[in-house]
């Protein structure tokens, strides 16, 4: 049997570990310094001697080890339910398998990959020793002492680039399987030494499938705000995207043989996972501050990243002391079907809307929608510029500005067309840069399940809506356009939507194709929102829902909002769906919400 080294679940040992002492400190040291849950100190004193026994001579312990019955887990010791956090001693020893009980958890070390253990007592360090004979030391530090993690810095703030190993499945944390997660942590530049007592504020990104944008500065936008609001702030990349185990057909190819097993792997992606993950990080990151509220954090959630904030809310409610949602207070449906309802209803006013703005594009887009129908466009990537993908340019219109980039491209395709009755490669180019399924695939295969609720399957709601009461508005065959008799009708441009023929268009989604199908036929889908623990919720909650939204059915949001006690709602027509990137008064009025200075909403 392995070596066994026993600690608290959600602490970590070696390159990241919370002790921080010796494993030969005494008795009293470690009763002071070894920081954690609010655990007896005879516990804590007990735990310090279990790791010392294992550190100083795995070998001599291992026959204590078979002669527990087989029993892995006894332990004389009580432990914390939370999510234990898997341990990284270093980059040579990778071999890690976890057991855990209702109250225990254990891990082994394996034997095959390190071979003995040796204890420093002139400093907090561990000496590992592998089979190269190759000593490698680390210390006992708490996640916020480490020395090893890359920092740099920005306008105003000290930057540092932070991994947490986190488990895939947190309603089976021990079963041996995990990913890795990236956090940019931001600290004011004049209280990096406060970090243990600054509070946190987490912003949560829209998407899904989207990673956390790395600012140039906190001197601009609601980063500012945060800043002097006094917090520290946590830019996470959820699962699956940025540096966060990002998922590719490459990265899905390379760990699993099954269309099956990707599949699997893939429903732990939702709004559930992710903050599991948050909360599995904040307990790491709060580790022995002294109290409760110190170790609640702030929420900000932008679009999809307010859907993982009322998620957040049913799951952990606790673990929250104030939450900003914007463009994103999400439909509690168990089905997307409504939401595409709502979603085609507000493309035709949008594109009503654009088509007012720009009548000349009328034209413009019936003579490209022309020629894709005639030609097969190739881009320099292997995808197919289809009519369809065409259309889906008006994802765009939702956006501050998005009518204006929409008219830039038709204006360039239409002037090439006219010129050499081809498009350029310029502008072919500038086409596949606007659309983002290639890049983040995540927000094709997963869009639809993040309205999945009660085993429902989305079965490519958008397609089967579109097809079955919005063909004729949204329609891209030419022969069909031309039947209309009005050479003057426009044709409809498509919002955020996805299609099972995307899966041939997108030269990333066609190697996904299987996978996508397959998730659209998913029906184990669990609860993502819990309306009973939202109407009891305490933590304070504003957020501005955007009159027009294409994105958020404004609708929707307002039933959700008043299903959320407490919410404090915002509700305006001066932004689109990015009023939050676009002008900093909007982190400013929310907070300004959630301070009492705005008394008529």
């Amino acid at each position: 049997m392995a070596a066994r080294l026993l600690l608290l679940r959600h602490w970590t040992l070696a390159a990241t570990p919370l002790l921080r002492s010796t494993a030969t400190a005494s008795a009293s040291s470690a009763a002071a310094t070894i920081p954690g849950p609010p655990i007896l100190v005879q516990q804590r004193l007990a735990l310090s001697a279990q790791v010392q026994k294992y550190l100083v001579n795995p070998d001599q312990h291992r026959q204590d080890d078979n002669s527990n019955n087989g029993d892995n887990n006894a332990m004389p010791i009580g432990f914390s339910d939370a999510p234990i956090r898997p341990v990284d001693v270093a980059a040579n020893i990778s071999a890690f398998f976890f057991s855990s009980s209702k109250h225990t958890s254990s891990l082994f070390l394996s034997q095959q990959s390190a071979r003995s253990f040796t204890t420093s007592t002139d400093s907090p360090q561990m000496v590992i020793t592998n089979q190269q004979g190759d000593s490698l030391t680390r210390s006992f530090t708490h996640e916020l002492d480490r020395t090893d993690v890359e920092t740099f810095p920005i306008p105003g703030a000290k930057v540092f680039e932070r991994f947490f190993d986190c488990p895939l499945d947190y309603s089976h944390p021990n079963d041996g399987r995990h990913i890795r997660v990236f956090v940019r942590h931001i600290v004011p530049k004049t209280k990096t030494d406060k970090m243990h007592e600054l509070p946190f504020f987490l912003y949560l990104q829209g998407g899904p499938g989207f990673e956390s944008p790395m600012p140039a500065s906190v001197r601009s936008e609601w980063y500012s705000t945060a800043i002097k609001e006094g917090y520290q702030i946590l830019l996470l990349d959820q699962r699956g995207t940025g540096l966060s185990s990002p998922v590719n057909s490459a990265s899905l190819d390379a760990q699993f043989a099954t269309t099956a097993e990707k599949i699997e792997y893939l429903t732990h992606f939702r709004a559930d996972s992710i903050v599991g993950d948050c909360e599995h990080i904040r307990r790491i990151l709060c580790d022995g501050r002294k109290s409760e509220d110190s170790s609640k954090l702030t929420l900000l959630g932008q679009s999809f990243g307010g859907f993982c904030i009322t998620t957040y809310l049913s799951l952990y409610p606790d673990s929250i002391a104030k939450a900003f949602i914007t463009g994103g207070v999400p439909p509690l449906v168990d089905s997307p079907d409504p939401v595409y309802m709502a979603t085609y209803k507000r493309m035709v006013a949008r594109n009503k809307q654009y088509y007012e703005k720009y009548p000349q594009d009328i034209g413009r887009v019936r003579r490209i929608m022309k020629h894709l129908n005639k030609v097969d466009v190739q881009l320099t990537d292997g995808g197919r510029l289809s009519p369809r993908r065409f259309q889906q340019l008006g994802l765009d219109f939702g956006m501050m500005g998005g009518f204006d980039n929409v008219h830039q491209l038709v204006l360039s395709a239409a002037s090439d067309l006219k010129a050499t009755d081809r498009l350029s490669t310029r502008t072919l180019a500038s086409i596949a840069a606007a659309q983002s399924f290639d890049t983040n695939p995540l927000y094709c295969v997963l869009h639809e399940a993040i309205y999945c609720q009660n085993g429902n399957p989305s079965r490519w709601s958008a397609h089967r809506i579109r097809e079955k009461y919005y063909a004729d508005e949204f329609e891209h065959d030419w022969d069909k356009i031309v039947a209309r008799g009005d050479d003057n009708s426009p044709i409809y441009l498509t919002g955020e939507t996805v299609y099972p023929w995307m899966l041939d268009d997108y030269a990333e989604l066609r190697r996904l194709k299987d996978v996508a199908q397959g998730l659209a036929e998913y029906r184990r889908w669990g609860q993502l929102y819990d309306k009973q623990v939202l109407a009891n919720n305490t933590a304070m909650v504003a957020g501005v829902s955007y009159y027009n939204d294409m994105f958020v059915e404004f609708g929707f949001s307002e039933q959700t909002a008043q299903t959320i006690k407490g919410f404090r709602q915002w509700v305006t027509n001066e932004y689109h769906h990015n009023g939050l990137r676009m002008d900093s008064r909007v982190m400013e009025y929310l907070v300004s919400m959630l301070q009492g200075d705005v008394v008529d909403i």
